[in-house]
């Protein structure tokens, strides 16, 4: 049978299974700890974890490196949620530790990518020890199937609500949530070289999406399927447990 998804239906089960998760793993007063982007996906999941456990067990942390062009998303998001907020600036700390990192060495352009992401992370969990709280993972199926991620930075957290469902599925979602259009629909971009995720992929997540649910082979499109299944191998460690020594 073919892959058809009910947007109705599987947010219904989505926000039951954030309650539950909160209901056998955190007390009634822990916090859902979520960072926010102004992207469909913090978008999306921080309401999902509104609409589960209510916006006052849901805090905001909105972390821009220096100035943020674009930070007036991430405001319209907690405004419109309702839920309390912090905006910290990780622009100096991460000067600093590069500043540092560039006296022993000159970084790699993976370093100078990678390092705002887990400075990102640290700073959620700071957050979320002061205040009793989990970390929102925010990473969707799509973006975790090419390794578009931060191994120990945005694709860490304590639970994970959007991985199983592609793009596509997020936005559904978010339309209906009620989300403004303009937070669901928000082009992406890296915020380093200015391009769109998508022009840094080379590839559409709609095709992405398709390939991924089995609706097109991508038979027509082979450079873009090989692009995808290269990515989807090389990056599979992001997903995957830490390998462990057992004895024998």
């Amino acid at each position: 049978m073919a892959y058809s998804f009910d947007a109705k239906k599987v947010t219904a089960q989505l926000v039951d299974w954030v309650k539950n998760y909160f209901a056998e793993n955190a007390s009634p007063e822990t916090k859902a700890v979520i960072g926010i982007s102004g992207g469909k996906d913090s978008s999306v999941a921080a309401a999902v974890c509104v609409k589960a456990l209510g916006k006052d067990r849901v805090i905001g942390v909105l972390m821009p490196q220096g100035e943020q062009a674009d930070i007036s998303y991430s405001r319209l998001l907690v405004d419109t949620l309702g839920i309390r907020n912090f905006t910290i600036n990780i622009g100096e700390t991460v000067s600093t530790f590069m500043n540092e990192l560039g006296k022993h060495m000159e970084p790699a352009n993976q370093a100078v990518v990678n390092t705002p992401a887990r400075i990102r992370m640290t700073t959620l969990y700071a957050v979320a020890a002061t205040f009793g709280g989990r970390v929102v993972n925010t990473c969707n199926l799509s973006e975790d199937w090419v390794g578009y991620s931060t191994k120990y930075g945005d694709a860490a957290g304590d639970f994970s609500p959007l991985s199983d469902l592609t793009v596509t599925e997020v936005l559904q979602i978010g339309e209906e949530l009620g989300l403004p259009n303009e937070l669901v629909h928000k082009v992406p971009i890296d915020g380093l070289c200015g391009k769109t995720d998508e022009e840094n992929l080379g590839f559409t997540y709609a095709m992405l999406d398709t390939y991924i649910r089995g609706l097109d082979d991508l038979s027509d499109h082979p450079e873009i399927k090989a692009k995808i299944d290269r990515l989807h191998a090389a990056n599979l460690h992001k997903l995957q447990l830490m390998p462990k020594f057992e004895q024998k």
